[in-house]
């Protein structure tokens, strides 16, 4: 590997973390907010200070940043993220934050699956097995027979069914438009839509807490910033592994700031979660790359 590419790799492994290091740090404010805000408001207040967040890039671009030919699917896109943020936040005002997040880990689980339903690509036995293994772990991590928040604990799963579709149209998006872009529409779109049910549980925030969604808001922007800017400079395989560090900053944010301490089922059914996850994303970087590979052959006279 040339000197350029292990420094576009380190430089990628580098947003990962940071990435990482910003949504774990959002989960945390979410908590923290909702002691006196619902979590549908708080999903509001994301979306509307994550937009201005984004203001900047779009004053410097102007009318060229909204010009796209895609519009229904990032409407669509807006749909599904909105349902998944509000399953995700207050699933995080009810559950073990350590608990939540490893739940969130069987998102690529759930995008392997609509890849080959909804998608039609071609899933070999070796992935599918991936995805049982996956399954297994979030079993681990529910433990339906020992914990008393299954309900609270489904609703993150469905969240991570919402962002699995999500993922799928991002995918399809990337392939014509700027990441920017992707994330400006993203707030753009579901802040309006949010506002209707945050008003209905309106409640009107102390200072401290007002200080604490704004900054949650430039967080979650941020971090999706980093995400995304990971990915394009090196291989899924590559930067993925890094993401499962939400794990240990938010069992060690947990700790500091709410004194809960995860148990190791959790830990352990996250573990395998996470290596399923991994397993699925290092198969498609290689078939990726047998595909182009095949396709640059097809194309020499």
């Amino acid at each position: 590997m040339s000197q350029s590419a292990n420094s576009q790799m380190f430089k990628a492994i580098a947003l990962m973390l940071m990435a990482a290091l910003g949504f774990s740090f959002m989960n945390v404010l979410i908590r923290w907010t909702s002691e006196e805000l619902h979590a549908f408001q708080i999903a509001f207040f994301r979306n509307l200070f994550g937009l201005v967040f984004m203001l900047p890039w779009l004053i410097r671009n102007g009318y060229r940043s909204f010009k796209t030919e895609r519009l229904k699917l990032f409407m669509v896109r807006a749909i599904l993220g909105i349902s998944a943020m509000y399953c995700y936040f207050w699933g995080i005002t009810v559950l073990p934050l350590a608990k939540a997040v490893a739940l969130s880990f069987t998102v690529p689980l759930f995008v392997t699956i609509g890849a080959a339903v909804v998608l039609k690509e071609e899933v070999h036995a070796r992935r599918w097995m991936a995805v049982l293994v996956g399954f297994a772990g979030t079993l681990i991590i529910l433990r339906p027979s020992l914990d008393g928040d299954l309900f609270a604990s489904m609703v993150v799963v469905a969240s991570s069914m919402f962002m699995a579709a999500s993922v799928l149209i991002i995918k399809s998006l990337s392939r014509t438009e700027d990441a920017n872009v992707i994330v400006m529409y993203m707030v753009l779109l579901m802040t309006p839509m949010s506002l209707p049910v945050a008003i209905y549980v309106w409640e009107w925030p102390s200072p401290g807490i007002w200080l604490g969604v704004i900054v949650m808001g430039f967080l979650g922007s941020f971090a999706h910033l980093m995400f995304t800017s990971s990915l394009k400079r090196s291989d899924v395989s590559i930067v993925m592994p890094f993401d499962f560090a939400r794990l240990p900053f938010i069992i060690v944010m947990a700790w500091v700031f709410f004194d809960q301490t995860a148990d190791q089922w959790t830990v352990v059914g996250a573990a395998i979660v996470f290596a399923s996850g991994i397993y699925i994303a290092r198969r498609e970087a290689a078939l990726n790359k047998r595909r182009a590979k095949e396709h640059k052959l097809n194309e020499q006279p």
